[in-house]
């Protein structure tokens, strides 16, 4: 028995009505999500630390998510592990026909350009209803990898600023209205829908920068988060904690780590 045939044979006892666990018994298509999103980040987490070691485990973490939505849908007679394994393979060669069919050199452009064009082909033969360019972009995405998505959905048909200037003037625009919005008496949902229009902006303006923002704002955390802790580090060099220091103090000690982190 290989790995995987373990691997399966394992979640289908975990899922046995007699021998199985009483948790993983209990969980639905709708449970295992939240696990499988946070397994999917930890995936990310393990890479950008470069640990290998955690990026090994993290897979097999995430493939399990995998195993168990096949194995409920095993059990409702829809379809199997290896139906999905065969699935993505047909779809990956259909999709690479001049590395699988004829070989031929194309730039990166144009593969892009033939992938999008065949992604729509497929989009139209699952289609049941009207078709429309922003079918199959999840619901579920993160907003800001969402919000990316869409951009560069209706940008491939032209639906976009064709330089960076008019994005900049939109921002403007954007936080014009925002202003506007924070009077002495706020209407809490039109500040809440402008807010949403500068994000979704701001992600335009990072995707014309060649940027995507959920990347860009990560690294942001990232970064607060280290000086954050040199703070904490400093203060504690003292015998104090941040809750033993005022806000002039943190701004002070911030600006610190700041220019030791920039010389």
């Amino acid at each position: 028995m290989n790995s995987l045939e373990r691997l399966l044979q394992i979640m289908e006892t975990l899922r046995d009505p007699v021998r199985g666990c009483p948790w993983d018994k209990e969980q639905t298509y709708a449970t295992i999500v939240p696990y499988t999103i946070e397994e999917a980040y930890e995936v990310a987490d393990a890479i950008e630390r470069s640990d290998f070691d955690a990026l090994r485990s993290e897979l097999g973490d995430l493939l399990f998510q995998v195993v168990y939505y096949c194995q409920f849908a095993k059990e409702e007679g829809r379809f199997e592990f290896e139906d999905v394994a065969r699935g993505i393979a047909d779809k990956l060669i259909r999709r690479h026909p001049h590395v699988f069919a004829v070989q031929t050199e194309m730039s990166i452009p144009a593969l892009h350009q033939r992938w999008e064009a065949m992604k729509a082909e497929e989009r139209g033969e699952k289609a049941t209803g009207p078709l429309s360019l922003l079918d199959d972009v999840p619901q579920a995405l993160p907003a800001l990898v969402r919000a990316h998505k869409l951009q560069k959905r209706v940008a491939a048909v032209g639906f976009d600023w064709p330089e960076i200037g008019p994005v900049f003037g939109k921002v403007r625009e954007e936080l014009d209205e925002l202003c506007a919005e924070l009077t002495d008496s706020p209407d809490a949902e039109r500040v809440a829908e402008e807010m949403g229009d500068l994000l979704f902006v701001m992600v335009n303006l990072s995707r014309h920068l060649g940027h995507k923002a959920e990347d860009v704002l990560r690294a942001a955390n990232n970064k607060f988060e280290r000086r954050f802790r040199a703070i904490e580090a400093r203060l504690a060099a003292e015998g104090r904690g941040v809750g033993d220091a005022n806000l002039a103090e943190l701004d002070a000690h911030w600006d610190a780590v700041k220019a030791e982190e920039n010389s």
